[in-house]
């Protein structure tokens, strides 16, 4: 039996131990973010809102593509590396109250890769001034683990897999969001059912993936001048067992050619980051950089990558279809 939170794992196999060696390394993994989930956290969340939310799908009419790379722990053996592609649309054939999406996550971290395709679905209507849209999201996940890389004293055990096992099941989230002037928040449930992914041909070897609970929020403040804005934003997940929560502040420059904008972000207990980034011609490029806060090295944090292209969808007449972003407010 494999039970998996993200950085911290937790590895059973028919109940027997793995080795001395193999366990300090799952360790130094888990002191980094002891409190993390099996999602990725990725700090660029409020670019990413389509995958911790579908009903954010379509939502400011507009073709949104969106992509990160992360490359977390630097200087240790196996760390993780994530990568993730949105996009989504809204279906203006039928109408700009319905938006679809799909993407794909690679995640990989130390013997294990998670792999998940999705497709999602949004309906938006008009409420108290604002906008309330409701998700839901179908999904395939696909984890393997790579036998071959374990340090066994007991190479004859027939517990441990000796190569690589493979295993898929499909997975349902689905989510609520509310959409004000200058606000939103979020909630969302992911893994809706605890999926269960039978590892190996023989499924001797189970991959038990929990529910997990989101909660989003952000709120633009305008400030004196008029091309400077604070963007406030905040993530805060748990399954029941664990938590993490982020904090981020970002002061944008709104120009004619285009914004910039650096921020600070916080996330108790784990990790201080810092941003910076930009918007020029619908083409966002963002760079972070997380420093955890607990005992690890300022130079082994965690570098990520962001980048997202935006254009309006002009298929009827010209205009109808002119938005503000409220994927960053």
């Amino acid at each position: 039996m494999i039970h998996s939170n993200r950085h911290c794992l937790v590895v059973t196999m028919l109940g027997r131990k793995l080795p001395r060696r193999m366990l300090i390394g799952l360790c130094l993994l888990c002191s980094s973010t002891l409190s993390a989930q099996y999602d990725p956290a990725f700090n660029h969340y409020w670019n990413l809102q389509t995958f911790y939310n579908p009903a954010a799908s379509g939502l400011n009419g507009q073709l949104n593509l969106q992509g990160a790379y992360a490359m977390q722990l630097l200087g240790y053996t196996h760390a993780p590396a994530t990568m993730i592609i949105t996009a989504d649309l809204p279906l203006w054939m039928i109408g700009p109250a319905h938006g679809l999406g799909a993407g794909f996550v690679n995640d990989k971290i130390g013997l294990f890769e998670h792999k998940r395709f999705f497709i999602q679905y949004a309906y938006h209507q008009k409420l108290w001034g604002g906008r309330l849209s409701a998700g839901v999201r179908a999904g395939l996940l696909a984890e393997s683990f790579d036998g071959s890389g374990l340090e066994l004293i007991d190479t004859g055990d027939p517990a441990f897999p000796t190569s690589e096992v493979n295993g898929t099941s499909f997975d349902l989230d689905a989510g609520l969001r509310f959409d004000g002037k200058r606000w939103y928040v979020g909630f969302s449930v992911l893994h809706t059912l605890a999926p269960v992914v039978e590892l190996g041909d023989n499924k001797t070897n189970e991959y038990e993936i929990p529910q997990t609970f989101y909660l989003t929020g952000g709120y633009n403040i305008r400030l004196k001048n008029p091309l400077l804005s604070m963007q406030t934003s905040a993530i805060v997940r748990t399954d029941l067992n664990n938590w993490r929560g982020d904090v981020t502040a970002r002061l944008c420059y709104t120009g004619p050619k285009g914004k910039l904008y650096v921020g600070l972000g916080y996330s108790p207990t784990i990790s201080a980051s810092v941003f910076v980034g930009g918007d020029f011609h619908g083409i966002q490029l963002g760079y972070c950089y997380e420093c955890y806060t607990s005992g690890i090295g300022p130079l082994q944090g965690t570098h990520e990558l962001s980048i997202g292209y935006t254009t309006d969808l002009d298929l009827f007449k010209k205009g109808r279809n002119r938005h503000q972003s409220v994927r960053i407010l």
